[in-house]
Order: C-alpha cells, then sequence, then structure tokens
C-alpha cells in the first residue's frame, strides 16, 4: 500500500476516534477546561497526529494510549461530581479579588494576576472604578465575576414595585423564507394564522429571512432586504390604549349626569375598570 494512503486511512481512522471520545469527554471538555482537562486535550491531539503519520511504529499502540487518557478523564470527572474534595483538589476554589471595595493585594499575587489585568476583567463587565465593587472573585475557569454595590446595581422593576409577566421562549416559525410547522403547532397556530399576519404586515412569506412568534402571539419579522422597514406589532400597545379610554368614558359619563344613582354606577365600573388595567398592564407593556 502506498504511504500516502495508509497516511489517509490512519488520519480518518484517528478523526474518528478522537470525535467519538470527544463525545464521551461532553462539552464541559470543549466549554470550561480545568488543568487537568487542558493537559488530556493536549496530549490527545498530539496522539492522534501520532497514529496519522508514523509509519514506523505500531499504529493501534497510539490508540490504545488515546483510550487510556479518556478513560482516567472520565474517571476523574466522576470523582469531581461525587466529592466536594476532589473537585477543590483538582479545580481549585475562587479566591476573592476585591471585598467592599478594596483589591486584596495577597489573593491578586497568589492568582498570579496583575493588577492591568484585573482591570481589563473588570472593564469586561461594564465596570471601571473598583469603588463600585462590592465582591469579585475569580472562578476556578479563569472568569471574574463581580457584584456591584447597591447604588451601583442597574434598576430592575423589581426595585420600583413592578410586576412584569414572565417571558417565554420566541419560536422561530419562519426561516429563510420557509414556514416551519413544528413551532407553529408548539404554540397552537397555524398557517392560515401566520399568512393573515403576514399579509397585515404586507409581507411575502418569500421575503421573510427570519420570523418569530412571541408569547403573547405577536409576529416579529426580518426581511431579506434590510432597506425595507417592518412595522412592530402594536396589538398590546392599541388594547392598554382602548381599555384606559373606556375607563376614562366611564369617568366622563359619571360627572355629566345628575342622577345619582347612574353616576355610582358608573364610577363602580370606573373603579372595576381601573382594577383590571393595573392587573393586566405588566402583560401589555412589554
Amino acid at each position: 500500500m502506498p504511504e500516502w494512503i495508509e497516511v489517509a486511512l490512519r488520519t480518518l481512522l484517528a478523526v474518528a476516534v478522537l470525535f467519538v471520545m470527544t463525545k464521551l469527554l461532553g462539552k464541559r471538555q470543549v466549554s470550561q477546561l480545568s488543568m487537568f482537562e487542558y493537559i488530556t486535550g493536549i496530549t490527545i491531539g498530539s496522539l492522534t497526529a501520532y497514529v496519522s503519520l508514523d509509519l514506523q511504529s505500531t499504529w493501534y499502540l497510539g490508540l490504545v494510549s488515546m483510550i487510556v487518557w479518556v478513560g482516567v478523564s472520565l474517571g476523574m470527572e466522576f470523582l469531581q461530581l461525587k466529592s466536594k474534595t476532589a473537585r477543590n483538589i483538582l479545580d481549585s476554589n475562587a479566591t476573592v479579588l476585591i471585598k467592599d471595595g478594596k483589591i486584596l493585594e495577597d489573593n491578586l499575587k497568589k492568582e498570579r494576576l496583575t493588577t492591568d489585568e484585573l482591570m481589563e476583567q473588570l472593564r469586561t463587565k461594564d465596570v471601571f472604578r473598583v469603588a463600585d465593587v462590592e465582591f469579585a472573585l475569580i472562578e476556578p475557569s479563569g472568569n471574574v465575576n463581580v457584584l456591584l454595590t447597591k447604588e451601583n446595581q442597574p434598576l430592575t422593576p423589581k426595585h420600583l414595585g413592578i410586576k412584569v409577566a414572565p417571558e417565554q421562549e420566541p419560536q422561530t416559525v419562519i426561516m429563510d423564507g420557509e414556514i416551519m410547522d413544528e413551532p407553529l403547532a408548539t404554540i397552537g397556530l397555524s398557517r392560515q394564522w401566520l399568512n393573515t399576519e403576514l399579509e397585515k404586515l404586507g409581507v411575502a412569506i418569500e421575503n421573510v429571512f427570519l420570523g418569530q412568534v412571541d408569547s403573547y402571539g405577536q409576529l416579529y419579522v426580518d426581511l431579506f432586504d434590510d432597506q425595507i422597514k417592518v412595522p412592530q406589532p402594536q396589538k398590546k400597545a392599541a388594547l392598554l390604549a382602548t381599555l384606559k379610554k373606556c375607563e376614562a368614558d366611564l369617568e366622563m359619563f359619571g360627572l355629566s349626569t345628575k342622577e345619582q344613582k347612574t353616576k355610582q354606577m358608573y364610577k363602580q365600573c370606573s373603579v372595576a375598570l381601573e382594577k383590571v388595567i393595573n392587573e393586566v398592564k405588566p402583560l401589555l407593556i412589554r
């Protein structure tokens, strides 16, 4: 057999084995490498090259070595899942770098992190003043997580005492000009409903690059032609405006009549409608 064919066959075999072993090691091996996993990845890559190119040696010994390395790595991961002590030894613990706006220099030296590197990590979190940091630590993965002081944290509806409705996952119902039937069925809608919504927007299905339906049944579309502006759905805003108009009309009717019983009826209806508006407003302002 010519050497180039043997190298090609060995390479294909090594790639197939490497793919299977990578799947066995799981996503964590790719997305969040510990020190041991980093070493394992480098070693397995080197062994794969050995299996592909070293024609003078017995090729299957490289595969045996790869299998042993993967087996050891899987054993380490299983041990980490079962034992907190093992996790502490293999992955170490998080280290506090900033506390109450004060940099802990000893911990910084322990992690071999310079001041410039710390400031760079803070800037990636949109933090430019150390004094704004309540608490910051470096995770075993090397990421720096930051907790801002109370007055510097972003304002949320909860801080204002406002209740907002939960947001469910939007469903992609159009992709590359093609209707996706399964997401439509998931939210209980049909092609007929989708075509009706597209007609309201004045858009043809073949011109839609991406279409999504949110948890309130509103359709958002992105067209192939970026120069065309599509109006945003206004159903919720229109409904809220209609409810407020009805409330204002009831109050006006109550003020315009001289009959006390009728005036009281309009007032009660206005109060009841105001209560309804307050309850559904979180659903309509998103």
